[in-house]
């Protein structure tokens, strides 16, 4: 198993990935509820009832057995196509570990628990628009390429997530899940673009990969400060005033994408690259908006 899976970690995945809905508006796909005329449908597995899960799902056979509400999943004729964004600019390779890792990281917890559980799943490199794009792999025998693509992406080059997602939306047959992991620092309309995407019909997670001192910075003094995309510097006085305009300015940020995902339907977690993963893997599943 590659390094970026936790062995550790693996058996909550198997667990988690019971959990993971994709609503994508594309009638039925993977484990969601058979709806496209004609489309045939098999039983695949149970997972636990959530408040909120549609009741026709229930398996009452099986609630009558064990007075435990489950609910059934079926494996249809179109399974979901769940396609990962990694951010691949300079400004990812910042921090210890680097945003990047965490990144990686990240998209194979996915990666495993989309394939894990009978889907489709594609690793799609974004930079200045889509670097890289593997080859798409569905259940199980997918996960070894999946995380080869991965493992062969590296940090460099400027940012430009509107042309990536434009791409990708281009290139998708039909609508699936499309996850963005990035640290969003990129000056073009990632939003707008994100809007297009849903509506198409894509279902949407964002997840914000960040260091310690972008959230809580702790320079002072004067310094000279280098973009890492553009090789731009600018000399600043990191005083009480710059600090406070700068955590506002991030805080900003932030606020754009949680109320971008609250308004249309999507999740957004944020991750330090000092906080163990698996609590923000949770909070994808669930569908969380930090």
């Amino acid at each position: 198993m590659s390094a970026l899976l936790d062995p550790a970690f693996l058996s909550e995945l198997e667990a988690l990935r019971r959990r993971l809905e994709i609503r994508a508006r594309s009638g039925a796909s993977g484990e969601q509820l058979a709806k496209r005329r004609g489309g045939s449908a098999e039983f695949q597995d149970h997972r636990a009832y959530y408040p909120g899960d549609d009741l026709r799902r229930v398996d009452w056979a099986a609630f009558a057995r064990t007075g435990e509400p489950v609910l059934k999943l079926f494996r249809t004729e179109e399974d979901a196509m769940v396609r990962v964004l990694v951010d691949t600019s300079s400004s990812v390779a910042h921090g210890t570990p680097s945003k990047f890792e965490v990144a990686q990281r990240m998209a194979a917890a996915i990666g495993y628990m989309a394939l894990a559980g009978g889907q489709r799943a594609q690793v799609v490199g974004v930079s200045e628009g889509v670097r890289a794009m593997g080859r798409s792999g569905r259940g199980r025998g997918g996960l070894a390429g999946f995380l080869k693509n991965l493992e062969a992406l590296s940090p460099e080059g400027g940012t430009n997530l509107v042309r990536a997602l434009d791409t990708v939306m281009g290139n998708a047959q039909r609508p699936g899940m499309i996850v963005v992991i990035s640290d969003f620092l990129d000056p073009g309309l990632v939003t707008s673009a994100m809007a297009r995407a849903r509506a198409a019909g894509h279902d949407l997670a964002l997840i914000q990969v960040c260091t310690p001192d972008e959230v809580e910075p702790s320079y002072e003094g004067d310094w000279s400060l280098e973009d890492a995309e553009t090789g731009a510097s600018v000399e600043v006085t990191m005083d009480a005033a710059a600090i406070e305009a700068y955590v506002l300015r991030f805080a900003g940020l932030c606020e754009e994408l949680r109320a971008f995902a609250r308004r249309h339907g999507a999740s957004y977690v944020r991750i330090r690259t000092d906080e163990s993963l698996e609590p923000a893997v949770r909070r994808f599943v669930a569908r969380s908006v930090d």
